[in-house]
């Protein structure tokens, strides 16, 4: 059961004014997006995915957070053209973590190239993918 806010109330840390929003049919307008997702509140800003790994998504950012919370609670699961929206709120803090493993994976290839480690390395550290080898045992 949802929980009722007023405006003094704090929200968690999750809920901002930001959804991302999946599973939109590939052939969406920004009216359309504007007509679904204006009934909930004044939007700022609607971003449609136009690439292969970005169509059938988009952001949504409304200018009011209990307006984007409210949108996400409505259109949860809600049906544009057979296909079910998959509404969530946009944590950049997992982005941010997401950028900062792939920093830490170059600054490891650097150290393994620095120090010489990697496929043939004989202190038997294997690298990510690789599987053991079964070689016979010696007597």
């Amino acid at each position: 059961m949802a929980m009722a806010y007023r405006r003094g109330d704090k929200l968690p840390p999750e809920i901002n004014n930001i959804l991302f929003v999946k599973n939109l049919p590939f052939k969406i307008t920004a009216k359309e997006m504007y007509d679904i997702f204006g009934k909930f509140g004044a939007i700022r800003q609607i971003r449609v995915g136009k690439t292969a790994q970005t169509k059938g998504t988009a952001f949504v950012i409304y200018e009011d957070v209990m307006e984007a919370k409210t949108a996400c609670e409505k259109l949860q699961g809600y049906n544009v053209s057979n296909r079910y929206l998959v509404v969530l709120y946009y944590q950049i803090t997992k982005v941010y973590q997401r950028m900062n493993t792939e920093e830490g994976r170059k600054k490891l290839e650097l150290m393994r190239e620095k120090y010489g480690l990697g496929e043939g390395d004989k202190k038997g550290w294997l690298l990510d993918g690789q599987t053991p080898s079964r070689t016979p045992a010696r007597r």
